[in-house]
């Protein structure tokens, strides 16, 4: 119905430079693929804007104060 094609599923090679800081070789590739549907839910409820869908930005201050997630290894 939106006479456009519409990436549903998506896929890729994560770079090497993502990998580095996780302790993994330079030689190693890893894949990652994903059924995203957030993409047909947006088109059925008429969002433009992902970022109504999925709620407000991150509040980081609160990502830093958690003893539960380490930013700093």
């Amino acid at each position: 119905g939106l006479k456009k094609w519409v990436e549903v599923g998506n896929s890729g090679v994560f770079r090497p430079e993502l990998l580095l800081p996780m302790g993994l070789p330079e030689n190693v590739s890893v894949i990652a693929w994903g059924l995203s549907l957030e993409r047909p839910t947006m088109i059925k409820y008429g969002i433009n804007n992902i970022r109504e869908l999925v709620g407000h930005r991150v509040n980081l201050q609160m990502v830093y104060d958690s003893p539960m997630c380490r930013l700093d290894v």
